[in-house]
């Protein structure tokens, strides 16, 4: 035998380990199950276990050290092992020394996976290039920049009035089935092309509309360039728990790669009541609306992640769009307020605004965007401006309609006006517009050239102006004059590419 065959054949490896084996005691500790449900476990022993600790269990189950008592702690459960039996009172746990992490990279796009990483479409299991804890520490404030680059939501009312920056952390805000769900779809569906990076959180929801949300994404092709993480309605309270968190580590794993990511948090509300949930089988003290006092800190130390890197850390960003649902129009709920005083702005949907017809149902006067307008276009700005005017002024004056007086003729203009508008932005599910777009009708509008159409001629008068503005792949950067050269040609019937 050559002595390359005999360096590594096993005999030699086994005398090697022999002789290097040091004969010593060795403490391991072991607890003991003292009993389990509804996704906890209160475990015996184990005085060494730390907060956030993930658990083995001897059936293969995992569970992560939520409460440290003087007697014994406690422990969510993540996962069922893949024994014959369930884990029952009486199993051993031992502790791994390990905190929770999830795989990060491009293998992720197009996938759908649970919390912990492991897909649920039935694809091939996902081989990470690196992994990264659920919760990391947020970004220092010197490696932060400010927000100055527009993120394009494809919808009229907000790249115009309610204008979002990369790097922003923006509430959608509404009660149930006023269409914050579509909304944010539409703003992922609205970055194809741009570069940006979309992870979809879906937190306790039921499996259709789970899949219907799918489904959309991959008819639209926006599943391409999208990660969505489920926690459906019938998961354990645990993986409700770290959705957010692992939807957040896999985007910081392409912000710190210098990517532009947008995350949504479909939605908070539920994601809330799990850790209240969680938070009440564990015996913790409840607070207001029977939630635990850190509350507050739970969704802070989530949304105070997402920012826009400086230069010198990768240039990335993480904009964040987190969902949260009011009852009956209650803004000043308690969860609704702690994510309005987090977050940069919020878009508010009223139920009032839906069952009229108007969608998306956004009302501009509860909409806010603190920072969203430094990122804006400054074209954009300028034309959006004069816009939102009237569109506030016509709704204080349609006040004076409901009483059926006589008004000035000069008022009577600025309410026929402000209809067209309303009518005007008004849009459809999955039709998101381009800067462009938006600059185009701007423009018409603010001209005055839109004036005089009925509320159907609309629609297709825009399609009409877009197809025609296409071929003349007009950039923002031309000025207000070439503009509105090329926007009059149209209308009139035909388009020519105004002189540079």
């Amino acid at each position: 035998m050559s002595m390359d065959k005999l360096a590594t054949s096993p005999l030699l490896r086994q005398a090697n380990w022999l002789e290097a084996y040091d004969l010593k005691l060795r403490v391991a500790e072991q607890g003991r199950v003292i009993s389990v449900g509804d996704g906890i476990a209160w475990i015996d022993g184990l005085p060494s276990a730390a907060m956030d600790e993930v658990l083995r269990f001897e059936d293969g189950s995992r569970g992560l050290v939520f409460h440290l008592g003087a007697e014994r702690i406690g422990a969510i459960l993540l996962n069922q092992g893949s024994g014959e039996r369930e884990l029952t009172a009486g199993a051993a746990a031992f502790l791994t020394g390990r905190t929770l992490d999830i795989g990060v990279g491009d293998t992720y796009l197009g996938r759908v996976v649970d919390p912990m990483g492991s897909p649920l479409d039935g694809g091939a299991p996902i081989a990470a290039t690196s992994r990264r804890p659920l919760e990391p520490a947020s970004p220092p404030i010197p490696a932060r920049d400010f927000v100055d680059r527009p993120l394009v939501s494809g919808s009229k009312m907000v790249d115009t009035m309610i204008p979002i920056g990369k790097g922003q952390r923006q509430l959608i805000i509404g009660d149930a089935g006023t269409g914050k769900s579509a909304l944010a779809l539409d703003t992922v569906i609205a970055q194809r092309g741009r570069n940006v990076l979309c992870v979809y959180v879906l937190i306790s929801q039921k499996r259709s509309s789970v899949v219907a949300t799918i489904e959309t994404l991959r008819r639209t092709g926006a599943l391409d360039y999208t990660c969505v993480v489920v926690a459906e309605a019938t998961a354990m309270p645990g993986l409700k728990y770290i959705a957010p968190f692992a939807g957040c580590a896999l985007a910081e794993g392409w912000m710190a790669a210098g990517r532009d990511v947008l995350v949504v948090y479909d939605d908070l509300t539920t994601h809330a009541k799990a850790y209240r949930e969680l938070s009440l089988l564990l015996r913790r003290p409840p607070g207001r609306e029977a939630y635990p006092g850190d509350i507050f800190y739970l969704h802070s130390r989530l949304l105070e992640r997402s920012t826009c890197l400086a230069s010198a850390s990768g240039g990335g960003s993480m904009t964040a769009l987190p969902l949260v649902e009011t009852e009956q129009g209650e803004i000043s709920a308690y969860i609704p307020t702690n994510l309005i005083s987090i977050t940069d702005g919020q878009i508010y949907l009223d139920p009032r605004l839906f069952a009229a017809g108007i969608l998306p149902a956004i009302d501009i006067t509860r909409s806010v965007s603190r920072i969203g307008g430094k990122a804006q276009h400054p074209a954009i700005k300028v034309e959006a401006g004069r816009m939102k005017l009237d569109y506030l002024q016509f709704q204080e004056l349609e006040i004076f309609t409901r009483f059926g007086s006589r008004l000035e003729a000069s008022v009577e203009a600025k309410i026929r006006r402000g209809r067209l508008l309303r009518e005007l932005l008004k849009q459809e599910r999955l039709a998101p517009l381009t800067p462009e777009q938006h600059m185009a009708w701007l423009v018409a509008y603010n001209e005055g050239w839109l004036d005089g159409l009925a509320s159907d001629q609309l629609t297709s008068t825009l399609a009409q102006l877009f197809a025609d503005l296409q071929p003349l792949s007009l950039s923002l950067e031309r000025s207000r004059e070439d503009w509105r050269q090329a926007v009059r040609a149209a209308l009139d019937g035909g388009s020519h590419e105004p002189a540079a």
